[in-house]
Parts: structure tokens; C-alpha cells; sequence
């Protein structure tokens, strides 16, 4: 288990880094997922990632507008408000975007997608997420999945984004570390790789490098879905103090003994 250290330094928002990569794969004709990220004037980084849900009419459609109308809404929304607050009305905005679209247009009549965003200000994280997309934290060579899947078996998605007037959106806040890694990937990717395999490859010091590492990583295992992934980099704090030795005790001891 990844423990958050109450005590560990902010990392400066303005060095957060940030890649995204999306790839439709090898069997899809279409790419139904779709990700963005921006970064407002309060200085918050905001990253989405969506997966249309196949099987129904423009799943594209209605992933491109859940990314599009949360990055747009969260920037909207009161500035006072606290992140999770203000993501989660983001993503309910979208939800209801995508509905009433559906409603108004009979070709899209029935789309959906899953939505994992995330909002990263002052060493704070705050997530909103449904569906099974995904948002890991990789810290230490270790991978723990912040987010829980809503689906019954592997397959039937039990709560999604625009299928409902209303949602219910999973909020998620955590503390970040200096050198923390977050990772939020769609099930193209992490139903082919291990959760090992994404903190291995996610914890190339290049965000850019890693996605495309993680994409590669999923084709060669197989693949048959589209695959969509953002790495996000904390920057590195001050150098952590290294931990007293036996030495470092007894040294003390004979100094104050004199």
C-alpha cells in the first residue's frame, strides 16, 4: 500500500509535466476515446481521459464532449470552491451535455462514456471519476489504482457518463508527493498490462516517453481495443534528508559525552 507522508513538501505547479497518447489499436476502425488537459489560471493542471462506450451510436461523440465540456466547465466554476467540489460539477455538466444531446439528436440517441479526470494544484490531487478508465499513482516502483471500476465482470459497465440525467461521480483527494506519478489510462490498456508493467513503464522520467511506452507495451501484449493514456510528473522537491545511521547515533553520543 502507497501511503501518503503528511509532512513532504508541495512540488511547485508550474513544473508539473504532462503527456497524453491516444491510439485507436489494431483491431477498431474508429478511435472512441478521447483525452485533454489544460491549465487554468488558478493554476491548477487539469488532465481528462474518456472512453466511449461501444456498442451504441457515436461513442466517439460522446467522449469527445466529456472531455471537452469538464475542461471548459471546471474552469467556469467558482474559484472558492474546493477542487473535488468544483471537478465533480465539471463532470456533471458533461454528463448532463451529453444527455440532452442525445435526447435532441435520434443518431445519438443512447451514447456514453466513462470520464476519470483529475485537477492538481499545491501538491493537492483531485479526481472525478465513473466508468472503468483509470487513474493509478505510481510512487516507489509501485502502482496503487486510486479509482474503482463500475462494471460487473469485465465487460457490462454498470454506471457511465450520459446514459442518466444524473450520475454518481466517485470524488477522490490525496496529497502528492515530489516525483509522484499519476497515471489514467482507458481499459484498452490496463486490461492488457499489469499493474507492475504500468509502474515500470510509467516511471520513465519523461511523461512523453512513458505514454508511449505504455501504448507500445499493451499492442505487444495483445491489444484489441483502442488505448488512450496520460502520464502526469510531479517535480522533484529538496533532497530528503538521509535517514540516521548507527554511526551517525553513537557519533552523537561520544560528542555530547565529551
Amino acid at each position: 500500500m502507497i501511503e501518503a507522508k503528511e509532512n513532504s513538501p508541495a512540488p511547485e505547479q508550474s513544473d508539473v509535466r504532462v503527456a497524453l497518447l491516444s491510439d485507436k489499436g489494431p483491431v477498431r476502425s474508429a478511435n472512441e476515446d478521447s483525452c485533454g488537459h489544460r491549465t487554468v489560471p488558478s493554476a491548477t493542471t487539469l488532465v481528462v481521459v474518456a472512453d466511449g462506450v461501444s456498442g451504441y451510436h457515436a461513442a466517439d461523440v460522446a467522449s469527445q464532449m466529456a472531455v471537452e465540456v469538464t475542461l471548459e466547465a471546471y474552469e467556469r466554476q467558482d474559484t472558492s470552491m474546493r477542487a473535488e467540489a468544483r471537478l465533480a460539477r465539471a463532470a456533471q455538466e458533461a454528463n448532463i451535455s451529453i444527455y440532452d444531446r442525445s435526447m435532441v439528436v435520434p443518431e445519438l440517441r443512447g451514447m456514453a462514456t466513462t470520464l476519470t479526470a483529475v485537477a492538481i494544484s499545491d501538491g493537492q490531487l483531485a479526481a472525478a471519476h465513473v466508468g472503468d478508465s483509470r487513474l493509478y499513482l505510481v510512487r516507489g516502483n509501485r502502482a496503487l489504482q486510486l479509482t474503482k471500476d463500475h462494471r460487473s465482470g469485465k465487460v457490462a459497465l454498470t454506471r457511465s457518463v450520459g446514459r442518466e440525467l444524473i450520475v454518481a461521480i466517485d470524488k477522490i483527494t490525496r496529497p502528492l508527493e515530489p516525483e509522484d506519478v499519476l497515471v489514467l489510462c482507458t481499459d484498452g490498456l490496463h486490461n492488457v498490462i499489469s499493474d507492475g508493467d504500468i509502474a515500470r513503464l510509467a516511471s520513465d522520467a519523461d511523461p512523453d516517453g512513458a505514454c508511449r511506452a505504455l501504448v507500445d507495451a499493451a499492442l505487444a501484449a495483445g491489444a484489441d481495443d483502442n488505448l488512450t493514456v496520460a502520464v502526469v510528473r510531479m517535480p522533484a522537491g529538496p533532497p530528503r534528508p538521509r535517514p540516521a545511521t548507527f554511526g551517525d547515533r553513537l557519533r552523537r553520543l561520544v560528542g555530547k559525552a565529551r
